[in-house]
């Protein structure tokens, strides 16, 4: 950003980074690809599937914190894949005791597995026991205003509405609803999930959302690389299109010049 623009750091339970792009782990050719695009991402927030990766628990296996490792990125250890409150807890405290500790958790309960929808009671209650047993915990929810604001008041650190269904590449289908608690809450507000392409990005950002998680635009992309950079690119661009303050929307055209003091 340029000197031009006052902004504010993004602040997630109590640690400060400088880039609003944060990005998963999976999907990749190879450790390699992983590598590459998360360097190329500029993230330092990386999410991982503890039931889809090995972090250490397989030995004998490639490590994906090779790729990643916990010296230079923030490793968010996530619940994908659980449908109950039980196996998101139990993944989050194995992820605990391979991570040394680590307490920064995204939590995901899903309920559906065909459009992957959280599960929202499933989803509250996992997160009291979390945050009860000393996690910090971000969420993956709905665009409920009401569920976003019980998610605050549980103590969450951050919440993190869908913008379209998971993996699906659709855009932001929800504006209004994810602007409502934008709006209404004061922790950070991230998209998560329904983010196709780099134009998807900058729009979430440009609502004036704290960041955005992304995994499959850019792992699914032709090249996830260049991806990854174009992506990196929207985010900051939308952030400073939200701090510029874009001009209001008009039914009818206004002239780019004025009229004023023209002489015929």
């Amino acid at each position: 950003m340029t000197d031009l623009i006052q902004d504010t750091p993004l602040i997630i339970a109590g640690t400060e980074y400088k880039s609003r792009l944060l990005v998963g782990s999976g999907k990749y050719k190879d450790l390699e690809e992983t590598r590459l695009a998360t360097e190329a991402s500029g993230a330092e927030i990386i999410t991982v599937a503890v039931r889809r990766s090995n972090i250490g628990q397989n030995p004998d296996e490639p490590n994906l914190l090779d790729a990643i490792p916990p010296e230079k990125y923030t490793i968010l250890p996530n619940t994908a894949g659980c449908y109950t409150a039980d196996d998101a807890v139990r993944t989050c405290k194995l992820a605990r005791e391979l991570l040394d500790g680590h307490d920064l958790v995204k939590l995901e309960v899903l309920g559906d597995e065909k459009t992957l929808y959280p599960d929202v009671r499933q989803t509250l209650s996992a997160a009291e026991t979390l945050i009860n047993d000393g996690f910090k915990v971000m969420v993956y929810t709905t665009d409920d205003l009401i569920i976003a604001k019980e998610l605050e008041s549980m103590g969450c650190v951050a919440v993190m509405p869908l913008a379209a269904p998971i993996g699906s590449g659709l855009g932001v289908r929800n504006p209004y609803a994810i602007q409502f608690i934008i709006d209404e809450l004061k922790v950070p507000v991230l998209v998560d999930a329904g983010v196709g392409t780099a134009s998807d990005a900058a729009v979430a950002m440009e609502l004036g959302c704290d960041g955005v998680l992304m995994n499959t635009a850019i792992a699914a992309a032709k090249n996830p690389i260049l991806m990854a950079s174009a992506m990196k690119k929207a985010i900051e661009a939308g952030r400073e299109a939200f701090l510029a303050g874009r001009m209001p929307r008009k039914r009818y055209a206004s002239a780019s010049s004025p009229l004023d003091g023209t002489f015929f």
